[in-house]
């Protein structure tokens, strides 16, 4: 008997994050990478809502310490609200599972960028000391928004990578089917 947690659907799904969390380690447009679209693709797909965590988390701190053993950049002061949104992404996904479309997608992925933006920054506000009170919480913002665009084109670009990897794999092996 195959443990759930052994099944294709799992294999197939933990394959695709942990491949998204590597591409993390290939050169890249700064902010250009798969850290939403792995939460979201985790909390969407997963059955199981335990995995929808897990998994993700486990591929994005190996890819951090991977990050900081090559480049010196796994970590920083402002990891904890990575990880924040992170967290918060893959609770979107739990709640788009429910209403599985190309639009709901999108509109996630959209709202997880977003998220990830205004958690941020915030970070970055809060680990600079909290500089300038509001007056410096709003320039954190206004700097941080040339960092934005690519930020959403990669949530955009690693959403359709994954679903449709996903979406095109379940038409050809029935067993990745719920």
């Amino acid at each position: 008997m195959t443990s759930k947690y052994f099944t294709p659907r799992v294999i197939f799904i933990t394959s695709a994050i942990f491949i998204a969390a590597a591409s993390r380690l290939l050169p890249h447009i700064p902010n250009f990478t798969p850290i939403a679209a792995m939460a979201l693709f985790g909390g969407v797909c997963f059955t199981d809502k335990r995995l929808a965590f897990i998994i993700p988390l486990l591929a994005m701190l190996i890819s951090d310490v991977a990050l900081e053993l090559i480049t010196g950049w796994g970590f920083h002061n402002t990891l904890i609200y990575v990880y924040a949104a992170f967290i918060l992404t893959s609770i979107i996904g739990l709640y788009v599972r429910r209403n599985i479309a190309a639009g709901s997608i999108i509109g996630a992925s959209v709202c997880s960028s977003i998220l990830f933006f205004i958690i941020t920054n915030f970070g970055v506000w809060a680990a600079s000391g909290m500089v300038g009170g509001a007056i410096g919480l709003g320039t954190t913002y206004a700097l941080g928004i040339p960092f934005f665009a690519p930020t959403l084109l990669s949530d955009l670009f690693y959403n359709t990578l994954l679903f449709g990897a996903f979406f095109f794999a379940q038409k050809r092996i029935p067993a990745l089917i719920k």
